[in-house]
């Protein structure tokens, strides 16, 4: 396998390993301290999460099978990566500023 291509398989099974244990503290968590109607979008988009990261392990150990797929989960990590900044950049960065940025 080239390099090229181990290097986004790891990269995949990362992103993974962050969609599957996030999704899951998330769906048990739920959103603290809300209305009952966040709580129910929280623990929704948390199983969202969940199915990317199982998708993505997928992909990831079938890699030499895929082509779009890998395009297409790396747009979806872009555009979580947009929505933070733009998040950031309408009400502000959450305490501690430093775990945030890191997230981002």
């Amino acid at each position: 396998m080239p390099v090229s291509l181990r290097v986004v398989q790891v990269c995949l099974f990362l992103v993974a390993a962050i969609a599957i244990a996030g999704g899951t503290l998330q769906f048990v968590l739920g959103q603290p301290d809300t209305s009952p109607r966040l709580d129910n979008v929280h623990r929704f988009m948390a199983g969202v999460y969940f199915s990317t990261g199982v998708i993505a392990a997928w992909a990831a150990w079938t890699i030499g099978a895929q082509g779009t797929l890998v395009y297409l989960l790396a747009l979806g990590v872009l555009l979580a990566g947009l929505g933070r900044v733009l998040s950031i950049a309408k009400v502000g960065l959450p305490k501690p500023a430093a775990v945030w940025l890191a997230y981002l």
